[in-house]
């Protein structure tokens, strides 16, 4: 076998048959919603951390009208702008399932912030990394983008949201990941190549995401909030105020502000 069938026949180019908008049509047939556009900013929260704090709070909304069979959306205020989110979508896969049909339901700007191994050292857990480029080891990017070892963010995006967040006197680095859809398959030897590739930290969407950012020429912003070095500590898995929330918040409060008020916000 030559070429092993992850990367076997794979054309991003092509367009494909099966598409979210009709996907979505079909549920809101099937369910008797009518089309109603999801906030321009929306959060992927696969932890669903941030989630259950604003539904404990009563600060988030059930929106009835999301059709996804999957999912449910939330909204909620945040920075003066209404802010969509949904929890527990975890792995590249589903993640990028949810993207689609965010985007396909009028989704501007998507952040999606979670929780990460530490590879690369730049302090003690917790803190956060706004990923810039995520190394490929999921098999989701490589239906959207030629194959490659980094999917790259906008820099453009990056940019802005790394000037953000150093106002927030938050500990927030910019830098690489490592996405995998393994993670107790994170082995030695495989952390080794992580880190000699500068990698700081290892999570599980953002190279689908990304790829799937540039194919579609939308807005996506991936945050890893390294809080563990993958068990090998005591008292690991920490993340800080409220499972971590308070400053996950923040963070995104700040970053909200930042972007284009025009383009990303309701």
């Amino acid at each position: 076998m030559d070429v092993p069938p992850i990367l076997d026949n794979k054309r991003p180019e092509a367009a494909s048959v099966f598409n979210p908008k009709a996907l979505l049509r079909e549920a809101r047939r099937q369910k008797g919603l009518n089309f109603v556009p999801v906030p321009n900013v929306c959060v992927l929260d696969p932890d669903g951390d941030i989630v259950r704090r604003l539904r404990a709070d009563g600060t988030a909304q059930r929106v009835d009208d999301w059709p996804c069979y999957h999912t449910d959306l939330f909204s909620f205020w945040l920075a003066g702008t209404r802010v969509g989110i949904i929890g527990c979508a975890v792995g590249a896969p589903f993640a990028v399932l949810i993207a689609e049909q965010l985007f396909a339901s009028g989704c501007k700007l998507l952040v999606s912030v979670t929780s990460a191994g530490q590879i690369k050292s730049v302090g003690s857990p917790p803190y956060f990394v706004i990923i810039d480029r995520a190394l490929r080891d999921e098999g989701t990017s490589y239906h959207y983008a030629t194959a490659s070892e980094f999917a790259n963010a906008d820099p453009k995006l990056i940019a802005t949201m790394g000037s953000a967040a150093k106002a927030t006197g938050l500990r927030v680095f910019t830098g690489s990941s490592w996405t995998t859809d393994a993670p107790f398959r994170e082995t030695d030897q495989a952390i080794a190549l992580a880190r000699e590739r500068e990698t700081l930290a290892v999570e599980m969407e953002a190279a689908a995401l990304y790829a799937f950012a540039a194919a579609k020429g939308v807005n996506v912003v991936c945050i890893a909030h390294v809080t563990n070095t993958m068990g090998l500590a005591d008292q690991d898995f920490e993340k800080g105020e409220a499972d971590g929330t308070a400053d996950a918040l923040r963070l995104l409060a700040a970053l909200i502000k930042a972007a284009d008020a025009g383009a990303f916000t309701a």
